[in-house]
């Protein structure tokens, strides 16, 4: 067996990536001697392990309040709120969500990124799950990458659906925009179920549950088949008002500034327990409300067909 294959098997708290490293870092040794992640072991070499795990230096904790689902020793799931960022990045130094998390468990700084399994968009809503300890992360990310966890997402689209389907479209990144992700042929697989929850005039209501998971991906899949998200600022292209929408919905939507885009649903294994655990919560006020005005000016075109 290869070394990296029986180092992975001996060491299953640790992701494989991190155990490579480790042995490209000079920080394994066998019998006594560095080897290479392919080189071969026959049976009863002594494998010794000295690294040292890295804590998040350079990020301040910080008191941001957090919207607290489930907690336990091994995991945190929150409902994100729309406009907090989940990394320190450019332009976003600090008041993240990685800050937030370092202060509501100082210990979450041994873990890599804080924990952090999977991220929300900026303007994204609700569920996240958060690893408390690495053996939990490495669990985790293994869930993700087996597809073994699911994750469901609420969102309002600009037209009128006909029905659900799936889009099985490779993405990448966008040949002249950095900032964006797009469907290219040489991208990596990207797979999106969706289904018709309400019609509406001009919109959609839809349930999405990803396979995958590749930045922007609903937001990018939804504008690929001509039903981008609305208040999408990136991916929903020039603001348009239906034909003979009223003032109340012409507001609302103009002052819809994010994408309308929830994740509703979080399914996955625990970690520790191996027990199958879910949880759900509620759209967030702006997405009710604006469910609500849409609602409104259907009854209100109905009433003049009656």
């Amino acid at each position: 067996m290869r070394l990296d294959q029986a180092i992975a098997q001996l060491f299953p708290d640790y992701s494989r990536s991190r155990l490579q490293g480790w042995i490209k870092d000079g920080c394994v040794s066998v019998d006594g001697e560095q080897k290479r992640p392919r080189d071969k072991l026959l049976g009863g070499e002594l494998i010794r392990v000295e690294a040292e795990l890295e804590r998040i230096e350079g990020h301040k904790a910080q008191d941001i309040p957090l919207d607290i689902v489930y907690e336990d020793e091994d995991i945190l799931v929150l409902n994100k709120p729309a406009g907090l960022v989940v990394h320190p990045a450019a332009g976003h130094a600090d008041g993240t969500l990685l800050n937030a998390l370092l202060h509501h468990s100082p210990e979450i700084a041994q873990v890599p990124r804080a924990g952090i399994v999977h991220r929300l968009d900026m303007d994204t809503t609700g569920l996240m799950v958060v690893a408390k300890t690495i053996q939990a992360q490495t669990e985790l990310v293994g869930q993700l990458q087996e597809r073994s966890m699911g994750r469901e997402y609420e969102a309002v689209v600009q037209g009128v659906m006909t029905g659900g389907g799936m889009v099985d479209e490779p993405m990448g990144r966008h040949n002249r925009n950095r900032q964006k992700m797009a469907v290219v042929a040489i991208g990596k697989e990207a797979v999106t179920h969706y289904r018709v929850l309400h019609r509406y005039r001009a919109h959609t209501h839809i349930r999405l549950k990803l396979e995958t998971g590749r930045t922007h991906q609903i937001r990018v899949h939804m504008a690929h088949i001509n039903y981008p998200l609305v208040g999408d600022p990136l991916y929903g292209g020039r603001f348009r008002l239906p034909k003979g929408v009223g003032e109340s919905l012409i507001k609302e939507l103009r002052g819809f500034n994010r994408q309308a885009l929830h994740a509703k649903k979080l399914e996955l294994w625990h970690p520790s327990t191996g027990e199958l655990m879910s949880w759900e919560v509620d759209l967030p006020g702006d997405m009710q409300q604006l469910l609500a005005a849409l609602q409104r000016d259907l009854r209100e075109e109905e009433d003049l067909w009656n």
